[in-house]
């Protein structure tokens, strides 16, 4: 005789539904749940909507010397290690977690995202 339970054809039970995506947060994707992790909720997450984060969209980036570096004036010109129309990085409290393009958005320059990077994936 065995301890476990008949296997049944009878589909499982769906998760939660009733949250929809507006009530997740701003930006914040639905995750995926396996079945051996615990279900969170919008309301667990919560606490952390008002934590405050630095984002930096980085542009390019130069190496120098600092002799090279004090020869610098108003005017001059810093050659970046990225070409025209490539992608920037943008970094999330330091750690790059997309890539995106510069947009003008009334007369301020702004990102859009174009590529969301997965851990593993910076490739630095």
């Amino acid at each position: 005789m065995s301890d476990e339970a008949p296997e049944s054809d009878a589909p499982a039970p769906a998760p939660d539904a009733s949250l929809t995506l507006e009530e997740l947060g701003p930006g914040e994707p639905a995750a995926d749940v396996s079945d051996d992790q615990e279900t969170k909720s919008a309301v667990d997450l919560a606490p952390v909507f008002d934590v405050p984060v630095n984002i930096s969209a980085v542009l390019g980036r130069a190496q120098m010397s600092v002799a090279e570096l004090l020869k610098l004036a108003q005017g001059s010109v810093l050659e970046l290690d990225r070409k025209v129309g490539e992608a920037i990085d943008i970094y999330v409290n330091n750690r790059l977690v997309a890539r995106g393009e510069v947009v003008l958005v009334d007369e301020r320059l702004g990102v859009t995202m174009t590529e969301i990077i997965k851990d593993g994936d910076a490739g630095l």
